[in-house]
Parts: C-alpha cells; sequence; structure tokens
C-alpha cells in the first residue's frame, strides 16, 4: 500500500524483514488465538524467537546480540504488529537489554545479557505497584542490606512478560528516606526463589494475549552484586535516562499498527458493498480513508525522524514524548474509525481490526500516561 521507503533502511534491514516476517507468520500467527485463550505465550516462543536473532538485534554481538543499531529492534515491532501479535512482550527485553548495556557491570552483562538474546532469559520491569503509577518515587516497595544480601519485600502490578519472566528489573527503595535519589534497580533471578510468588495473567481490556501479572515480594534474598551497575541509588537516573527509548518503542509500535489497521480496512472496503456499490465509492468512506492515511503518513515520516535521531544519539527527552503522546493518540482514533467502517463485523473478534481497537487503548497509558507526556513537553515552552 506505501510506496514510502524509511531513509533509514538499508539493505541489511530488508533481509532481515523478510526473516523476522516470515518467522512470525510461520511460529506465532498459528499461536495467535490460543495465547489469547489462555493469556500467554509458552516460554518456548522466547527460545524460537532467540534462534533467529529477533531478540537482541542490537545488542553488541560480544554478548550474545545482532550487533545492529535501533532499526534492526523497530523492524520487530513492526512486524508484530503487522501481523496483529500483542502477546509477545520483547520490547520488555530489548529495554531491560539496554538498561544492562549502559549501566551494568561486564559481569552482569555477560552473565545476562547472552541468555537474553537466546529467549533462554526472560525479562520484566517491576516498576507499577497498587498504589503507584507514574510517580515512581513514592514506590514502596523496599530492598534492605542484610550482610552479602538485600531482603526485597514489596509488590508490584501490570507487569508485562510477568508470568514467564525468570529475570525481574525491580524498582525498590534502597534508601526509604530519600526520594529519587533512594532508588535502585534490583536484578532478581525468580526461578525457584523462596518469597517470591505471581498471580495469573491479568484479565484486560486488549492485549489479552500479554502475560501482564501482579508480583509479590515477601523476604526476598537477592545477592547485593544483582544491584544494575554495582551501585545504589542510581535507579531513578538510569530509567529517566532510557525513557526516550522505551517511549519511542511505543510509538514505533503505534505506527506499525495504524498502518496495518488502514491497510486491511482499505481492502475490506474495496470488497464490502452497501447499496448495491463498494464501501469505498461512497464520499464518506473516502475521505475517511483520505485523512486517516495522510496522518499515517505524518506520523511515519515523524517516527522516522526519531528514529534517525536515535541512532545518532540525538533524541531528547521532549520529542520521544511528543512521539508517545501523538502516534499512541492517533493509533486509537484510526483503529477507532477503522472499526466503524468495518459496521458490525469490526465488533467482532474474529476480525483483526477489533483487536487493534482493543491493544490500542492503553499505548496511553503505560511509558508514562499521555498527561505525563504532555506535562513533559510542556516543560520546554
Amino acid at each position: 500500500m506505501n510506496p514510502y521507503h524509511s531513509p533509514w533502511m538499508t539493505p541489511d534491514h530488508e533481509l532481515y524483514r523478510d526473516t523476522v516476517r516470515r518467522f512470525i507468520e510461520t511460529e506465532f500467527v498459528p499461536n495467535r488465538e490460543r495465547w489469547i485463550e489462555q493469556g500467554r505465550p509458552e516460554p518456548e516462543a522466547w527460545a524460537k524467537a532467540g534462534a533467529v536473532g529477533m531478540l537482541l538485534p542490537d545488542v553488541s554481538a560480544d554478548y550474545g546480540g545482532g550487533g545492529g543499531d535501533f532499526g534492526f529492534d523497530v523492524i520487530t515491532y513492526e512486524e508484530l504488529s503487522r501481523a496483529c501479535i500483542s502477546s509477545f512482550g520483547n520490547g520488555i527485553q530489548s529495554i531491560v537489554a539496554h538498561y544492562l548495556v549502559r549501566y551494568g557491570t561486564e559481569a552482569q552483562k555477560l552473565r545476562w545479557l547472552p541468555g537474553m538474546a537466546s529467549g533462554e532469559i526472560i525479562t520484566s520491569i517491576a516498576m507499577t505497584e497498587p498504589g503507584t503509577g507514574s510517580d515512581l518515587q513514592a514506590i514502596k516497595t523496599r530492598a534492605q542490606r542484610d550482610g552479602d544480601e538485600y531482603v526485597l519485600n514489596g509488590a508490584k502490578t501490570f507487569i508485562t512478560n510477568g508470568y514467564n519472566a525468570n529475570l525481574i528489573c525491580v524498582v525498590c527503595k534502597t534508601d526509604p528516606q530519600a526520594r529519587a535519589k533512594g532508588i535502585s534497580l534490583l536484578m532478581v533471578e525468580v526461578d525457584e526463589l523462596d518469597g517470591f510468588r505471581r498471580n495469573k495473567p491479568l484479565k484486560k481490556v486488549g492485549m489479552k494475549g500479554q502475560d501482564t501479572c501482579e508480583l509479590f515480594f515477601d523476604d526476598v534474598r537477592v545477592p547485593v552484586e544483582n544491584i544494575l551497575g554495582g551501585v545504589e541509588g542510581q535507579g531513578f537516573y538510569q530509567l529517566m535516562a532510557q525513557l526516550p527509548r522505551e517511549r519511542l518503542i511505543i510509538g514505533v509500535s503505534a505506527v506499525a499498527a495504524m498502518e496495518a489497521v488502514l491497510e486491511g480496512t482499505i481492502d475490506y472496503c474495496k470488497q464490502r458493498k452497501a447499496f448495491g456499490q463498494t464501501l469505498l465509492d461512497f464520499q464518506n468512506t473516502k475521505f475517511k480513508l483520505a485523512e486517516l492515511k495522510t496522518e499515517t503518513k505524518i506520523a511515519r515520516v515523524f517516527l522516522d525522524h526519531c528514529i534517525e535521531q536515535l541512532n545518532a544519539g540525538t533524541l531528547d527527552n521532549e520529542t520521544a514524548s511528543m512521539a508517545k503522546w501523538w502516534c499512541s493518540e492517533k493509533q486509537f482514533e484510526t483503529a477507532h474509525q477503522c472499526l466503524q467502517l468495518h459496521g458490525g463485523y469490526g465488533y467482532m473478534l474474529e476480525y483483526p481490526v477489533a483487536h487493534y481497537f482493543t491493544d490500542s487503548r492503553v499505548q496511553m497509558i503505560y511509558g508514562g500516561s499521555n498527561e505525563i507526556m504532555k506535562e513533559l513537553i510542556g516543560r520546554s515552552l
């Protein structure tokens, strides 16, 4: 549908896209409905994705990654969105990997990154708590030093990959008297870990196949060498410095979903007939699709600009916040309008447009709510 070619794309990116697309169509799409029904993919899906180099394509080969730039990571999110697969939380895997790349000690990188690249290690980020969302400085989860260990206590909720994860990056207070300076990131290996438990995946409006869980830590003992970077009190800075990348990932999936749902809707409108003509023959339909196609093109051009900035190391928090806010809002609006054009069929879950619609709603909430994005942008005025 779209002859536009992203300026950051190279022949290597094209070859990688072909590989990822074939893999997703073969290995993920046949399992899509089952994952939705059970609320999670199996850990084996991670190992298969790792085997084709899909998990950490922009991490150095020295640590098991693909050695490419951010564009390779972008392609994985685009192809998952194109195939209407929202169950696979590889965006979190990528974010945790880059925490390790940027801040981890050499021992931590060698210990965890190769397993993350292969899919043997599945990660999650435990930020949100039952009483704390966007205000991370107010978290209650506590890690108290006791000799060569931390004793971790607290509860987390809405944690992506929470059911499958065996390595959890826990945002916690190592100094409860401080706010930002009291926060640390503690890497917790949870397999057969005393005091750790998780509930079954939560029932959600959308992204029903993604294993989003509640996590509980009751006197969990974690070695002191698992503190990210080896130094307490750096967690808030580490989180804030990496948020532009996280928010751009949300923008990437938003724009890819816009492109996919729009393409599917145009095809539907060409085939569906009403009053003796196709839906596309109606002026209202053409005008609405013209608007959506224009906004989708604008979103793609802005997104590509942001991707080039991230690759160059110049993407700032303000621009990333714009990408997260505007693209996620447009994703929801596009899915809403496309569902309307499908009529009653759009409300049926057998049609992808219904999933694009329900999956899009949370994009405006996680990664920092869109109200927070506007606040961050407003600070630059």
